[in-house]
């Protein structure tokens, strides 16, 4: 009786580990995916003009000059004359992908312009840059001018005044 007893139990727990194994599930769902990725053309900047305030005339207050992305001249304090000199806004080509937006970081301090050598060098400062646009290439190139605040100190001697090094102008897609 032992001995049937000990097959009933084998039989048992091996009925038990067969009907375990139907209840898993065995129709495994697969699903699939492919990967991509666009390179676009990478967003350049090229000067094609630098920035020039032409001719100014010092006085005795001093004052600025401020010359929009235009190209036009605003004076406050300081006389323009009729003999105008190489007025321009700085020039810049951007290219990059069509129909892309992108932004335009110009100088947050000042730039320093200077005349004359030794302890005879005269300095002027620009300030608040400006541009004519954060935009959008469109066709893949736009035109970007660039124009700032000339500030002229009381009395300013005469020189051409033209900066030590250049300053940067960045585009970078939004």
């Amino acid at each position: 009786m032992m001995e049937n007893l000990h097959k009933l139990l084998i039989l048992a727990v091996a009925m038990t580990g067969i009907s375990t194994a139907s209840f898993a599930q065995t129709d495994v769902k697969t699903a699939t995916v492919t990967a991509s990725a666009t390179i676009i053309t990478p967003i350049t900047i090229t000067k094609t003009q630098d920035l020039n305030f032409g001719n100014v005339v010092s006085t005795t207050a001093g004052g600025t000059v401020v010359l929009s992305p235009a190209g036009v001249r605003t004076e406050a304090g300081v006389q323009l004359p009729a003999a105008t000199g190489t007025v321009t806004a700085a020039s810049f080509t951007v290219t990059g992908q069509d129909g892309y937006a992108y932004a335009v970081t110009l100088p947050t301090t000042a730039y320093s312009i200077t005349t004359g050598t030794g302890s005879a060098t005269e300095v002027m400062s620009l300030t608040a840059f400006t541009s004519n646009t954060t935009g959008t290439l469109t066709g893949g190139t736009q035109t970007l001018n660039v124009g700032a605040t000339l500030n002229v100190v009381a009395n300013q001697n005469a020189g051409t005044y033209i900066g030590a090094t250049p300053f940067n102008v960045s585009v970078n897609y939004n």
